[in-house]
């Protein structure tokens, strides 16, 4: 698994600090991709506008001292504007497929502080986008449980929301923990070299007088 040290900026920076430290520190829970000359931000054209009209990826993992944040990246690829409000919907598989029991913790309550911002509501217009941060720890406290490793990521928007498959870089390292923090979603400065995409589907979460927010 790749190890970014950029991933999430300032904002990881802080909140790893704070959770190594102790002391609460609020922070931005909106990572931000890994600065690399040359490399672009837009996910690889190779991941396919889903039939609502988004694209999830991930950012990449930063880690200090057990704690681990992994950026989240939703594109709106389609062509009209894409109604959002709350957390991703993440659920883990093993190597084999399978579903890993994970308590999902909406903020960071109890892995570390500073990722409790509540949602906001977002319209992406096509070619936006918003980010989320994923955080858990890689602790092993009880040497006659299982550690666990997650394989496979799904993500919805929200829940509710179609569950797509997002490529991983490597392994969710929960240790033992059995737990996953996820932050709300927030905007994201749109990215110039990010073009829509016309979805194969009409997108279910269109903005329109009849279908709204």
């Amino acid at each position: 698994m790749r190890r970014s040290a950029g991933l999430v900026g300032g904002l990881a920076g802080v909140a790893l600090l704070a959770g190594c430290a102790g002391t609460p520190a609020p922070v931005d829970p909106l990572p931000t991709p890994p600065e690399r000359p040359g490399a672009e931000v837009a996910p690889s054209p190779s991941v396919a506008c889903t039939p609502e009209g988004i694209r999830i990826t991930e950012l990449g993992v930063s880690a200090a001292m057990g704690l681990r944040a992994m950026g989240l990246d939703l594109v709106n690829c389609g062509t009209q504007p894409y109604a959002l409000r709350g957390y991703p919907a993440v659920s883990l598989r093993d190597a084999d497929g399978d579903p890993i029991k994970v308590r999902i913790i909406p903020g960071a309550t109890g892995i570390t502080s500073g990722f409790d911002a509540p949602p906001t509501r977002l319209v992406l217009r096509p070619g936006e986008r918003a980010g989320a941060a994923l955080l858990w720890r890689n602790t092993v406290t009880d040497p006659a449980v299982v550690a666990t490793e997650g394989a496979q990521l799904d993500v919805a928007s929200v829940a509710g929301r179609p569950a797509y498959e997002v490529a991983l870089d490597g392994t969710i390292d929960l240790g033992n923990t059995g737990r996953l923090g996820v932050s709300a979603w927030k905007r994201r400065d749109p990215d110039p070299t990010t073009k829509p995409v016309t979805p194969s589907a009409p997108p279910s979460s269109a903005v329109t007088p009849d279908n709204p927010l």
